[in-house]
């Protein structure tokens, strides 16, 4: 798994997204991503994250001012990720606003801040409290490439800033798990 995701990375690492001109549409693609350590109380464990695959959808509008451009997005998201066989799901709406470079024909970089509100999480088998914050600020960058006028592609990393954690009971005791993403997000985009 970890080689072929070293591949996939590498092949979409020399790809981008933003279209060429303003305008807006619509994107969708793949996470894959792992949250914080889960901290357990009563024995001072801390129980790591095993990657797990997500998804996102959503919409993007795009003004361009030559070499740079403006991409505010809105974006559906949900994260998985495992401890110790117990799974966690996070929903949440991404609102990425990304300033990027053209660079050498269809290639792009990007880089920008990404305003997240969680609407629900789960972890499996435990009873889980709600986060501390359901808006949470994280930052995205990446790289893409144009694949005509109307479509591309885009390869990004994400990680959340702000702590957040929610408190559960559970995995064998009580403790807290550290809800921020840090994530690979590979997407397709389509220009209306």
């Amino acid at each position: 798994m970890k080689k072929s995701l070293l591949i996939i990375c590498l092949l979409a690492g020399f790809t981008s997204f933003a279209q060429s001109g303003s305008g807006f549409g619509v994107k969708g693609g793949l996470n894959f991503n792992s949250n914080g350590d889960a901290e357990v109380f009563e024995d001072t464990r801390n129980i790591g994250s095993d990657s797990q695959i997500g998804f996102h959808l959503g919409g993007f509008g795009k003004v361009d001012f030559g070499t740079l451009y403006f991409r505010p997005e809105l974006v559906y998201t949900k994260t998985n990720s495992d401890y110790d066989g117990d799974k966690f799901e996070m929903k949440k709406l991404d609102a990425p606003l990304l300033l990027g470079l053209n660079l050498i024909g269809p290639l792009h970089i990007f880089a920008g801040p990404s305003l997240q509100y969680i609407l629900d999480t789960d972890l499996e088998g435990v009873t889980l409290n709600d986060v501390e914050n359901d808006f949470t600020v994280g930052l995205n960058m990446g790289v893409g490439v144009n694949l005509g006028e109307k479509l591309g592609i885009d390869l990004r990393y994400e990680r959340g800033f702000s702590d957040n954690e929610a408190e559960f009971v559970g995995l064998n005791g009580s403790g807290r798990i550290d809800t921020r993403p840090s994530q690979l997000i590979l997407s397709a985009s389509l220009k209306l």
